[in-house]
């Protein structure tokens, strides 16, 4: 159709495909009349014969074509190329060629001797049916499927033809690029990560939608297209009621309703693939803001928390106390608990909505429930305390207050004679007989009775008062003294006076009272806050050269003017020499520095200052896996001007790699003061989280000095991210033992041990090879990957008989067995500890259902060992059917056992001298 374009006007010599059917339906292409035939191009006629054959229907070509060649007004010669150029060109299956001849007599004489001399030359598996006549064509084919040219009656207008054949090819092309575009836009939206922010989460949101909406347009338009095609085809059938639309025109209506339908079942397609990933897009911002209003509403109960935890003072007066308490109904007053319970609230209405992320979403509301509930109940165990402290401390001031005005009240001149000092002790007798019936003789009781920690020293040195008081008057009432003249103020006030109002003391009673008031500073308290000050004072330094570090050096980098100066070397690797330190120093500088100077007036809290933060500390971990690369890249580049400038500008005396030490130093710090206050907290309030945050601070080092390991091992295919945890990494003698190697290689391996490196993981042991790799400043060591066992499948023996730092790790079954020498038993005890942890946990992962055929297939394997080794291999079986104390027989035995265990690996049982009684 595109030769018909561009050639409207010598339209005349291409067949055209009149619409016409043969007798059984097949297909008719006519030949017409045209002196120029010859001078058509080949591949012109090839590709319009060819796309004429493509029209029809597979069941009509399949038929074959029927082909007219009309050369009545022309020669042989003419009659004989269109032979020949059919016979070497027609792509179809042809089923009868009829030629009108030549009308003139030579012309016709020739050609009837031509066509028998040259029909094999035609190559044609066909008939070819000379005809003299339309009448001869009649008979062949029906005049309703010729045209008026040909003597038939069927209407046809090539040039509507051809407007509808150019109108139903650009819908095809306009539905297969519409159909490539959706199904590259559904790629690229299956394709689309997830954003984990919020603004990205709106903008991707938008652009999606907008794409769609555009996509819609374009399908939309397309439809149009399509209808409107279809009408004009269907228009000749409405020009009368006998007119029926030929078969081409028909497989044309086909066509456009097949192409129609597939683009209506390409948009439904589309449409339901686009309205899930629309939902997961706005759940997704959906779960965005929840997790953005969560971390928000988590800080301010995290700060509420703090406040409340670090709101631990009981008061040492009653005005102290009721501020404390108005404190208190201050924090729970605050919003953060409504907001809160109301975003808890909106994860429950996100869950019941079908969100994709309820396994992300309920964990959140849960710990939010937690925090609300653990702060309701704590503020409720503080209220009572600080109730039952008030309570308290007006009791006890109002018993010393009456106690100090009756010692005031007593004259001393009278207190000089016997009598004077029997009553004055009678009266100081009968005072504290009333104060022990209402139970506030002892104070200390009170304090053990209520569990609180009561500013006491006041009223003890009242009842001191009264001891020395009664002790003087006992020793006046017992002799007679020389009367002498007194000289002592009176007193300002008499038991029967009221009582002035108390003023506040908060540091210690009133001048002139209590004359004996101290205060006692033992190392108990002095040491703890000693320590706790260096702690402060070096967290302090090391954040101001974290800080020298990113603003003296790595902010430099972006410095235009010392542009020049930076090496070739640091180019684009600011991260490398770097690493995360700005990670640390933002972590230091904005929250553990903080946290700690809130320690300075209760030390004690310390160790859960660490505990808290645990998982922020492991942020070394990351910095000490890149120190290797930092270093190398310093190596190359220390030298340069720019580190020399910079150093001259910081006035630093040592150079910037003496400072990328300081973290590394840093972390193995802290557990040396963590140890220095321990010795001196020992059975003291908070001595229990300094234990946990000493430890927890030892793992962060064993992890950080393990992970430094693991990055030197080489030649392992596998992703060592997926092995699970490192949990234990050193050095062995190994000695391996394999069945199914030969005899001699087996004896030879017995005595000659290999030096091995061995990571242990929690899905994987490693075997490697330690190289040093000597380097211009110091042997850096590799690990070339040997072997590796699937925990899953290894088994251990704890003693080696011969030496007691040996134990072995056999694999499927004992097939292959590993004789460990470590270097000490402490080294040999955490090993075989380590391994067994691991082996209990997946034993207890596979308990119930799905381990019945691990564990038949454990206990066949294991039938085959000797008793020593059964006892060590049955050691989970016996955890797991709850026989740790039975002997082994006793396990064999337990229907537990004989539940696991199928028919084919229950253990047999004969009498035997030995005393196992098991073979």
């Amino acid at each position: 159709h595109d030769f018909w374009q561009k050639n409207n006007q010598t339209i005349s010599p291409m067949p055209p495909p009149c619409g016409g059917r043969g007798k059984d339906g097949a297909p008719i292409i006519t030949f017409p009349e045209y002196s120029g035939f010859g001078d058509l191009l080949d591949e012109d006629f090839q590709n319009v014969v060819t796309y004429l054959t493509s029209i029809p229907s597979l069941d009509a070509a399949s038929i074959g074509f029927v082909i007219i060649i009309d050369r009545r007004r022309d020669k042989w010669s003419s009659v004989k190329a269109s032979l020949t150029r059919i016979a070497g060109a027609f792509p179809g299956n042809l089923q009868l060629v009829l030629v009108l001849r030549p009308s003139r007599f030579f012309q016709r004489a020739i050609a009837d001797i031509g066509i028998k001399l040259h029909r094999d030359d035609f190559k044609m598996k066909v008939p070819i049916v000379m005809l003299n006549s339309l009448s001869d064509l009649h008979g062949y084919v029906d005049k309703g499927q010729l045209t008026c040219e040909l003597g038939g009656n069927l209407e046809y207008c090539h040039s509507q033809w051809i407007h509808h054949r150019t109108a139903i090819e650009n819908f095809a092309v306009t539905v297969k690029t519409t159909a490539q575009t959706l199904q590259k836009f559904g790629t690229d939206l299956a394709e689309t990560e997830l954003p984990n922010d919020v603004q990205y989460t709106k903008d991707l949101l938008t652009t999606h939608t907008e794409k769609h909406d555009k996509l819609k347009d374009e399908l939309k338009l397309a439809m149009q297209q399509g209808t409107t095609l279809l009408g004009c085809i269907k228009e000749q059938a409405a020009k009368s009621e006998n007119h029926k639309l030929n078969p081409d025109e028909m497989e044309n209506q086909t066509t456009v309703e097949r192409l129609l339908a597939q683009l209506d079942e390409t948009e439904n397609a589309f449409q339901q693939f686009w309205s899930k990933h629309h939902l997961k897009l706005e759940q997704c911002l959906q779960l965005r803001h929840f997790e953005h209003d969560f971390r928000e509403v988590k800080v301010s109960l995290d700060s509420l928390m703090d406040t409340l935890t670090f709101l631990s003072d009981i008061g040492d007066c009653v005005i102290r106390v009721e501020m404390l308490l108005n404190d208190l109904n201050t924090l729970e007053e605050k919003e953060s608990l409504e907001k809160a319970q109301l975003h808890a609230l909106h994860g429950d209405q996100l869950i019941q909505s079908n969100h994709y992320a309820v396994d992300s979403i309920r964990p959140k509301c849960v710990e939010l429930r937690r925090i609300c509930d653990d702060f309701t109940n704590e503020a409720k165990k503080k209220y009572d305390i600080l109730s039952k402290s008030n309570q308290i401390h007006k009791g006890i001031d109002k018993w010393c207050e009456s106690g100090v005005y009756l010692l005031a009240s007593q004259a001393v001149d009278k207190c000089q004679s016997q009598d004077g000092a029997e009553a004055a002790l009678q009266d100081i007798e009968k005072f504290l007989e009333m104060a022990k019936e209402n139970q506030l003789s002892d104070l200390k009781n009170i304090h053990n009775q209520y569990e609180l920690v009561l500013n006491a020293e006041v009223k003890v040195c009242a009842v001191e008062m009264f001891e020395k008081r009664q002790v003087s008057l006992k020793k006046l009432s017992a002799k007679q003294t020389r009367p002498v003249q007194p000289v002592a103020p009176r007193p300002e006030s008499s038991p029967n006076r009221p009582a002035p109002s108390k003023t506040p003391r908060n540091t210690g009673p009133a001048p002139g009272l209590l004359c004996n008031w101290c205060v006692l500073t033992d190392t108990v308290f002095f040491l703890p806050r000693h320590i706790m000050n260096e702690l402060i004072e070096t967290e302090r330094l090391y954040v101001e050269e974290l800080q020298s570090i990113m603003e003296g050096y790595a902010a430099e980098l972006d410095n235009t003017e010392l542009s020049p100066l930076i090496p070739t070397a640091l180019e684009n690797k600011k991260d490398v020499l770097f690493g995360n330190l700005p990670e640390i120093y933002e972590f230091h500088n904005r929250t553990f520095f903080k946290e700690l100077e809130n320690c300075m007036e209760r030390p004690e809290l310390v160790g859960t200052c660490f505990l808290k933060r645990k998982e922020e500390l492991q942020i070394y971990e990351k910095y000490c896996q890149n120190k290797p690369r930092s270093e190398a890249l310093w190596r190359q580049c220390g030298d340069s001007l720019f580190f020399q400038e910079c150093q001259k500008k910081l006035d630093h005396k040592l150079s910037l790699d003496a400072y990328l030490l300081k973290p590394v130093q840093r972390i193995t710090k802290y557990q040396l003061m963590l140890k220095e206050m321990l010795k001196c907290s020992k059975n003291q309030e908070g001595t229990a989280e300094l234990e946990e945050a000493l430890a927890t601070m030892l793992d962060i080092i064993k992890s950080v000095n393990d992970s430094m390991h693991q990055i030197a091992i080489t030649g392992f295919e596998g992703n060592l991210s997926e092995l699970g945890k490192l949990l234990m990494q050193g050095s062995f003698n190994v000695w391996t033992d394999h069945k199914k190697g030969h005899s001699k290689v087996k004896d030879l391996a017995r005595f000659k041990p290999m030096q091995r490196h061995l990571f242990l993981y929690n899905k994987m042991l490693l075997f490697c090879k330690k190289r040093e790799e000597n380097t211009d400043e110091k042997p850096s060591p590799s690990y070339s990957f040997k072997h590796s066992l699937k925990m899953s499948a290894v088994g251990i023996t704890e003693n080696v008989k011969g030496d007691i730092k040996k134990f072995e790790v056999w694999y499927n079954g004992r097939e292959e067995v590993y004789i460990i020498q470590a270097p000490s038993m402490d080294v040999k005890n955490m090993w075989v500890s380590e391994i067994r942890k691991v082996l209990t946990g997946q034993l207890e992962a596979c308990r119930g259902i799905q381990c019945v055929g691990v564990l038949s297939r454990h206990i066949q394997t294991t039938l085959s060992y000797s008793t020593r080794h059964l006892n060590t291999a049955l050691n989970p079986l016996r955890m797991l059917i709850g026989t740790q104390d039975k002997p082994l027989c006793a396990v064999l035995k337990s229907p537990a056992m004989w539940g696991l265990c199928n028919s084919r690996t229950r253990p047999v049982y004969r009498p035997s001298s030995s005393s196992s009684g098991l073979y």
